[in-house]
């Protein structure tokens, strides 16, 4: 890389700084070619079809570049047609091989359909496909919704259908399903009411609380309950190391989502995508957190009836301000580690399918306080590794026991303590405006204050 020519280094930085520019990407996917870069090429030309399905230019390259060989010098080079070829090769040599070479031309010895129908169930397709050959329904569905320029882009972004969990299957948490009917659903039910009240069928609400608790469990739920299409949304999803990326990324998720509605937007991981403005450093970063200001001021247009946007976070202190004032997040939602009813569903759930004997869920449920759902599957997991093993030394077959299980929740120390040890800090000298008023309400409930 430190060799190449000067003119394919300033190609570069041109195509860094206009992604977007495809017969400036091509022109640079051509040079890298007659200099014997075959790969980079491929990379270049990959990139340009992304953006581009339909550019004749682009695929004319990306074919050549498939099947031409690294360095240009090769007897058998006269397949693909290459004029420079026959001057360098004698002609004497070349007679021989010349009547069989126009038989098999490059157009069709190579078959895309066929070549991607063959490795199809082994690795996922290398480049993207057009438009018209979209590999599966999940990402056909935002293509037909669009008919825009930019559908290329917006088919890398999953939105699930409407499936059929609700918040009944979410065991227990009354407070939590009583807080998201007031939010939500009751609104939805009531369209005569909702008028009446200048009731609107959008808004944001943030969940906050313990790390595996459930959050993204109930905004699913949630989403069941709407009838809605579900678009989950990670940091990996939405930052880019290019500059631009990060925000056009966030945007083209909402106008996604828009689209797509009734749709709950559920951003995942809130801190590392809204993260305090004033604590980061990365210009970068801070034109993301803006960006997603601007979408959810967008959520309050007419335009955008039926997008919802939850969003869950375990550190809600470290979300920037401006996106839990009234308009945006302007709801919280405290999802605490699962209640009694919660456990018992849980630990049965998690042990279903397991051998177990005389389980006595009631005093398991009574020992587990505060466990969260992910240290309630853990613990079942540890009771039925010590039974195997047991097992398997004695070569003697056991069930799951009591005793199995009680020893398991003895050795699990819930992960949920590091977390309200922090939070105290947070709601008793941090809590301004109340924002943690009912996280308050808990602690001096279980007398940790």
């Amino acid at each position: 890389m430190s060799h190449e020519s000067p003119l394919i280094h300033s190609l570069r930085t041109a195509v860094a700084a206009a992604p977007d520019d495809v017969p400036l990407r091509v022109h640079l996917a051509g040079l890298l070619l007659d200099a014997g870069r075959a790969e980079e090429a491929v990379a270049e030309a990959a990139v340009a079809l992304q953006r581009a399905p339909g550019d004749g230019d682009a695929r004319a390259l990306m074919m050549r570049a498939m099947g031409s060989p690294a360095s240009p010098p090769a007897p058998v080079t006269p397949v693909p047609a290459v004029a420079p070829v026959p001057a360098v090769t004698p002609v004497t040599q070349a007679a021989p091989a010349s009547p069989p070479a126009p038989a098999p031309s490059v157009p069709p010895p190579f078959d895309w359909k066929s070549a991607e129908q063959e490795v199809g169930d082994a690795v996922p397709p290398r480049f993207v496909a057009p438009a018209d050959a979209a590999p599966g329904p999940a990402r056909e569905d935002p293509l037909s919704a669009d008919g825009g320029g930019d559908a290329g882009s917006v088919s890398a972004w999953d939105v699930d259908a409407p499936g059929a969990l609700r918040l009944a299957d979410v065991g227990g948490m009354r407070e939590v399903k009583e807080r998201l009917e007031a939010a939500f659903l009751a609104p939805l039910r009531n369209p005569e009411l909702r008028r009446l009240f200048g009731k609107s069928l959008r808004g944001g609400l943030l969940l906050y609380g313990p790390p595996g608790c459930g959050k993204t469990f109930i905004a699913r739920a949630v989403a069941g309950e709407l009838g809605a299409n579900f678009l989950s949304v990670s940091v990996n999803d939405v930052l880019d190391m290019w500059t631009g990326n990060s925000e056009r990324n966030m945007h083209e998720i909402f106008e996604t989502a828009r689209r797509q509605a009734p749709c709950v937007v559920f951003l995942d991981e809130l801190d590392a995508l809204g993260a305090k403005r004033s604590r980061t450093h990365h210009s970068g970063m801070r034109n993301t957190v803006n960006q997603l200001l601007t979408e959810l001021d967008g959520v309050e247009s007419a335009a955008n009836e039926g997008v919802f946007v939850l969003a869950a976070t375990n550190v809600p202190w470290d979300v920037d301000l401006a996106l839990r004032r009234p308009g945006r997040l302007d709801r919280t939602l405290l999802v605490l580690p699962p209640d009694a009813p919660a456990r018992e569903a849980i630990l049965r759930y998690h042990l279903r399918d397991r051998p177990i004997e005389s389980v006595d869920l009631g005093k398991l449920v009574k020992i587990t306080e505060e466990f969260s759902g992910a240290d309630l599957a853990h613990l079942c997991e540890s009771a039925s590794e010590t039974a195997l093993l047991d097992s398997a030394r004695t070569g003697t077959v056991r069930m799951i026991n009591m005793a199995d299980l009680l020893a398991a929740a003895k050795a699990v120390r819930p992960s949920t303590e590091p977390w309200f040890a922090t939070a105290r800090n947070v709601a008793m000298f941090a809590n301004e405006g109340g924002a943690y008023d009912d996280l308050l309400a808990h602690l001096k409930r279980k007398r940790k204050l």
